[in-house]
């Protein structure tokens, strides 16, 4: 078995927890800037002081609630100031806080709230209410609840007023790193969500690790902003919230997806944080644009593309020619300054994670003058466990463990974790936990990889996702997806094949990217169902499925597909939030396409 582990960086005392942060920066630095708060169409200064004031505000609401130590506390949100403040109010309030995506039904939200033993829940909006409600019509002793939108935040402020600061610090520092700090309930594809129990040293020392080790050179620049805009219900969401509240990074929110064009160009962030397909939507986005505007402009485009992708490359492995160089130049001028301009023009670094980002898209925004850094990990590694780093980032990889982590492969391919950041078990599921968490100390990720001699991991796949043909191959689906995906008018990929004579794959298309196609192309009025036996479409989806093909043997070659006239969606149920495809609901709905592949 190989194994890679690094040593500690930044040890976190036992007495710390999350909140310390809030109250120690308002005495150190009260007019520094924490957060930036959108208020209509401006971005509004949030003081440490005043941030300080208001999470102090709603966690002596929350005290005088009945709200006791340890007592879980749900929060159902989108990505928004008001959703970090309650976040650190029920941590100061020595309460568990338990996030839900505000995309869940009402059975995982009955769920969540019953197996954590909820004893209150922070929605957002009167729809969030709504569901909570028949979510909890059949239990009888329901959790106090507030809504954002109808002034909760001011609600609990005035209800707490006379709860005496000395009790909110007794609450707080009472809690240490060996206690609960959040339930996170995995999103899952399969299954009744599992909640992973995340302690405040989990999570401290996994930002601390994280800030000043891989990652400090992102978090030492001058004038340093960074832009939220995934869901805070996500584990990698959530770490990045804290990390940067640790700095001293500005924090802004985006709660809507549509919004975020608008946002990077005036909130102008220096960090971002993304899953693969953000990245996969902006280049798609520019690589459409960029052909509406007739063939030249495509084709310098694509030229760029490649130029920025080979210099990428040269840097890698020893550095770039001048004529390499010159031609970066030309192009930074015609198309990479157009492109970091979008973002505002002052972000030059980014954070992946959530599954795998391809190698050709990570060289070109690296050629581009946006470094992507992937990183790797799970829920129940509290977020990352490994991460690449500025200086020396091997594309293709997810980086080194961070500090105070060490990664294995076990003969069976599957990866190993250990470290103060793995959880401390499931919710309610002993079984569960036994069953993850080996007598060796060993957390089973069920992810299957490859270790370097220089301690970097290759995430390949899922172990439960390796694909057997009837033919006994094993095929790894994810790379086949990633690149097939690449292509603009695709929106998803799906490669089946188990216990099939050979690999097929379900493709759906980009609704937006498809809009501008069908301009471009004379075909306005087609509909989805007649772009998807198009031949001009089909052919498209065909070029995409030959560039994923040359990655891999005959035997795991894509020899047919079919293109679905549905997208997978999180509303269709067919993604999780964090944007994986829940392949199993996805063989159900879809078993008659399926069939007809194989004819």
């Amino acid at each position: 078995m190989r194994e890679y582990s690094v040593p500690v960086l930044v040890d976190v005392p036992p007495s710390a927890n999350c909140a310390d942060i809030v109250f120690e920066r308002s005495e150190q630095e009260p007019s520094a800037v924490a957060i930036s708060r959108k208020v209509g169409d401006a971005w509004t200064p949030v003081t440490a002081s005043e941030f300080r004031d208001q999470v102090a505000g709603v966690a002596k609401g929350l005290i005088d609630a009945g709200i006791e130590a340890g007592d879980r506390v749900a929060l159902m949100s989108r990505t928004r100031y008001e959703w970090t403040v309650v976040d650190y109010a029920i941590w100061a309030a020595g309460a568990v806080s338990v996030p839900i995506y505000e995309t869940s039904s009402a059975d995982q939200v009955h769920w969540i709230l019953t197996d954590s033993g909820a004893k209150g829940v922070i929605v957002e909006t009167e729809a969030h209410e709504q569901e909570v409600r028949q979510a909890l019509e059949d239990i009888s002793d329901k959790p106090a609840m507030w809504r954002i939108d109808a002034g909760a935040l001011s609600e609990l402020t005035a209800s707490g007023a006379d709860v005496p600061g000395e009790t909110l610090k007794e609450r707080r520092l009472a809690r240490g790193g060996h206690d609960l700090a959040t339930i996170i309930y995995t999103s899952g594809t399969t299954g009744r969500p599992k909640g992973c129990r995340l302690t405040h040293d989990n999570l401290l020392f996994t930002a601390r690790n994280v800030a000043k080790g891989p990652l400090e050179a992102l978090f030492e620049v001058d004038g340093r902003a960074a832009l939220l805009f995934l869901p805070l219900a996500h584990s990698f969401a959530r770490l990045i919230e804290i990390i940067l509240l640790e700095t001293g990074t500005v924090l802004a929110h985006t709660p809507n997806m549509k919004n975020v064009a608008p946002d990077l160009q005036s909130f102008k962030p220096t960090f971002l944080l993304g899953v693969p397909r953000v990245f996969e939507k902006v280049y798609n986005s520019a690589e459409l644009k960029a052909s509406a505007g007739g063939a030249l402009k495509g084709k310098i485009f694509h030229r760029a593309v490649e130029v920025a992708i080979a210099w990428s490359r040269a840097e890698s492995s020893g550095g770039a020619g001048a004529g390499l160089r010159l031609q970066r130049a030309l192009y930074d001028r015609l198309v990479y300054a157009k492109l970091r301009a979008a973002t505002g023009g002052r972000l030059t670094a980014a954070v992946s994670g959530g599954s795998a980002l391809g190698e050709r898209l990570s060289n070109f925004f690296k050629g581009a003058g946006i470094e992507i850094f992937e990183g790797w990990g799970l829920t129940e590694t509290s977020a990352p466990s490994a991460v690449n780093i500025p200086g020396a980032n091997k594309i293709g990889t997810v980086g080194k463990p961070f500090p105070g982590v060490t990664i294995a492969v076990a003969e069976d391919g599957e990866v190993l974790v250990k470290g103060r950041h793995v959880f401390d078990g499931y919710w309610n599921n002993d079984k569960a936990t036994a069953e993850a968490i080996d007598a060796d100390g060993w957390f089973h990720t069920g992810d299957v990889g490859v270790l370097d001699a220089d301690g970097y991991l290759r995430i390949t796949g899922r172990k439960k996702e390796i694909i057997v043909t009837a033919a006994g191959k094993n095929v790894a689906p994810a790379p086949m997806e990633d690149r097939i995906r690449a292509h603009p008018l695709v929106s998803q990929a799906m490669v089946i094949g188990d216990d099939r004579p050979f690999i097929a794959a379900l493709v759906t298309l980009d609704p937006e990217a498809l809009e501008q196609w069908k301009e471009a192309n004379g075909k306005s009025g087609a509909s989805g169902a007649q772009l998807c036996s198009d031949p001009a479409v089909i052919a498209a989806v065909q070029r995409a499925v030959d560039e994923a093909n040359i990655m891999v043997s005959k035997a795991e070659q894509v020899k047919k597909f079919v293109i679905l006239d549905t997208d997978f969606t999180e509303e269709s149920g067919h993604l999780t939030p964090s944007l994986k495809i829940k392949r199993n609901l996805v063989l159900r709905d879809f078993a008659k396409d399926i069939d007809a592949l194989y004819g």
